[in-house]
C-alpha cells in the first residue's frame, strides 16, 4: 500500500483508462493476502472471484449471500491501491429492480467495475431470456449512472459455461448488452482463436474480457494480437492454492508423510512481503 492511498475516484478513472487501449491482465485474488501479493507483482487492476471467495468460506460457488459478498468487496477495495472489479454473479436478484438495488450497494463498496451474468442457476433454463437479460443490464446501467456513472459495467454472456456453446447466440447477447449500456463485454468459456476474434470484432469498439482459467497455448501476446483488451483467470489462482494445500494434507492423512511441504515459500519471505504492504 502507498503512503497516500488513491481515492475511489482515482481508482475508477485509472480503471477506465486501462480499457482505452492495449491489453492487460486482471488477476483474481480471493482474500486480502492474495490481493496484496498480486499488487506487489505489478498488476494494474484486480478482479474478485465468486468461486475463490466461496471456497474460502467453505461454500460452493453461487452459494454465498449478497451481504457476505458486499462485505468482501469492501474489504478487497480497502486492501489494495489497485482498482477492483467485482465478480457480482447475476446481481443477487432475479428481476431488474432487484439487480438495480444490488448494483447500488456494490457501487457503494468502492469497486471500480462490476459484472452482471445472464445465468439463472436453473439447469432446466440456464440463461435468462434475452429480453429479461437486457432489462437486467439496463437496470444495472441506470443504478450506476444514478450513483455518478464512473463504475464500469461488464455484461456477461454465460452460454459457453452452461452447456450452450453457440457462438451466434453469444454474440447476439453481447451486442444486446452493449446496446443496453455495458461498457465491457465478457463471454467466459471461449477457447479458440477463431471464437475470440469473432467476439472481439462483433462488439467493437467495446472492449472484451477473456477468461483463461486453464493451461492454454495462448500467450498474452497472442491474446493481445486478437484484439482482447483484458484477461482474467477466474478461480484458477484459488484452485492452484487449493491444489497445493490438498496434496500436502492428503500425504499427511493417507501416508503419514510431510514431504508435501517441499519447495514451499519460506515464512520469512511472506512476513517480509506483508510488512512491506502495510
Amino acid at each position: 500500500m502507498t503512503a497516500s492511498p488513491p481515492s475511489i475516484s482515482d481508482k475508477r478513472r485509472r480503471f477506465r483508462d486501462l480499457h482505452s487501449s492495449g491489453c492487460f491482465v486482471i488477476p483474481n485474488p480471493w482474500d486480502i493476502g492474495s490481493a496484496r501479493y498480486l499488487q506487489s507483482l505489478g498488476f494494474k487492476a484486480l478482479a474478485t472471484t465468486s468461486s475463490g471467495f466461496a471456497w474460502s468460506r467453505g461454500r460452493a460457488d453461487n452459494r454465498v449471500s449478497r451481504d457476505a459478498v458486499l462485505a468482501h468487496l469492501a474489504e478487497m477495495v480497502d486492501a489494495t491501491d489497485l482498482p477492483v472489479n467485482a465478480d457480482f454473479e447475476s446481481g443477487y436478484a432475479r428481476d431488474a429492480e432487484g439487480v438495480a438495488q444490488s448494483v447500488r450497494l456494490a457501487v457503494e463498496t468502492g469497486v471500480a467495475g462490476l459484472s452482471i451474468e445472464d445465468s439463472t442457476s436453473d439447469e432446466a433454463r440456464p440463461l435468462h431470456d434475452i429480453d429479461v437479460a437486457v432489462d437486467r443490464i439496463r437496470a444495472a446501467r441506470r443504478a450506476i449512472d444514478e450513483a455518478g456513472g464512473d463504475t464500469l459495467l461488464v455484461g456477461r454472456a454465460e452460454c459457453f459455461l452452461v452447456g450452450r456453446p453457440d457462438l451466434a447466440e453469444t454474440i447476439a447477447r453481447l451486442r444486446a448488452y452493449a446496446d443496453a449500456g455495458a461498457d465491457c463485454l465478457y463471454a467466459p468459456g471461449l477457447r479458440t482463436r477463431e471464437h475470440i476474434a469473432a467476439v472481439v470484432e462483433a462488439v467493437a469498439p467495446k472492449p472484451v474480457n477473456l477468461l483463461v482459467g486453464w493451461a492454454s497455448e495462448l500467450t498474452l501476446a497472442d491474446i493481445a494480437g486478437l484484439g482482447v483488451r483484458r484477461v482474467s483467470v477466474g478461480g484458477a489462482l484459488a484452485r492452484s492454492a487449493w491444489t497445493g494445500f490438498m496434496r500436502a494434507a492428503r500425504l499427511i492423512a493417507e501416508q503419514g508423510r510431510f514431504d508435501g511441504f517441499a519447495s514451499t515459500t519460506p515464512s520469512a519471505d511472506l512476513n517480509a512481503l506483508f510488512r512491506e504492504n502495510r
